[in-house]
């Protein structure tokens, strides 16, 4: 019996001691270690000044004050570490970044890897087509549609073609831009990504270029991907957004990174992942 209860003292030891890792290594550093994607526009991209720039990278800075202040830190140093799709995750596990701000896709699998903060945006999976190409995903049978590999809109992708009964040519890509890029070109008859994303790209390509179907074939929430069993700086972190969800702060954001009013969707979204104390 005493064996079993050292044993079980070591184990709550062990797990309060990770839970708080991060903050106690940002309160002796001052510095806090930010993950962002270079072409996940808009929410996290670097822009034209090559600085690190979008929606979710905003919200991190906004967490980042959040954190200087409940730890009465005089100053946070913020280094902004660019990621890829393929490594993002194994950068918050090995400690390369303490958050990753990108546009991340909350799975279970995943949630095997990492913990996620409160959900941060809302969006699906959905397909841009060209004006005068395709009129609808049906219409795509026989055709070429571009994605990128590596992410859970591939899925998507290869789920609906399959519950739809499509046969179409999938072609993968690395990029968004290059996915356009395709689309443009008329290399691809459709892109398939998050509607967010394509909204924003069909925007820059010019009006009435590219279209962005309103049908959502698979709900993608996003949130920050957070070291997995730190559940100290996780509710750091959740605490800084119910906050932020609460003032004027996230529908400033969101109209400087999207250059929308807030939809419905998002308010609702945002009003629920607003904890109360």
């Amino acid at each position: 019996m005493l064996r079993l209860t050292a044993f079980v003292l070591t184990v709550c030891a062990l797990a309060g001691n990770a839970s708080a890792q991060t903050v106690d290594a940002i309160k002796a550093s001052g510095k806090l270690k930010i993950g962002y994607r270079l072409d996940a526009v808009p929410f996290s991209y670097k822009n034209d000044s090559g600085q690190p720039a979008g929606y979710t990278v905003d919200l991190c800075r906004l967490i980042a004050e959040g954190v200087r202040r409940s730890l009465n830190l005089k100053a946070l140093d913020i280094t902004y570490v660019p990621v890829s799709t393929e490594e993002r995750f194994e950068a918050v596990r090995s400690k390369k970044i303490d958050m990753l701000c990108g546009a991340t896709t909350v799975t279970l699998s995943r949630r095997e890897l990492v913990d996620f903060s409160v959900l941060t945006f809302f969006t699906g999976a959905s397909v841009m087509l060209r004006a005068g190409g395709p009129a609808s995903f049906s219409a795509l049978a026989g055709k070429t549609i571009a994605v990128r590999t590596g992410t859970t809109t591939e899925n998507a992708l290869t789920a609906t073609l399959k519950n739809e009964g499509i046969a179409a040519k999938v072609v993968g890509v690395k990029d968004h831009a290059e996915g356009a890029a395709l689309l443009t070109a008329e290399k691809a008859d459709a892109y398939f990504a998050d509607q967010a994303i394509l909204l924003w790209l069909a925007a820059r390509a010019g009006q009435g270029k590219l279209v962005v179907s309103n049908s959502i074939f698979r709900p993608e929430p996003y949130a920050i991907a957070l070291p997995l069993g730190d559940t100290q700086f996780r509710l750091l972190v959740d605490t800084q957004l119910s906050a932020i969800y609460q003032s004027e702060a996230i529908l400033n954001t969101f109209k400087w990174n999207l250059g929308a009013e807030l939809p419905q969707v998002l308010r609702t979204m945002y009003l629920l992942n607003a904890l109360p104390k």
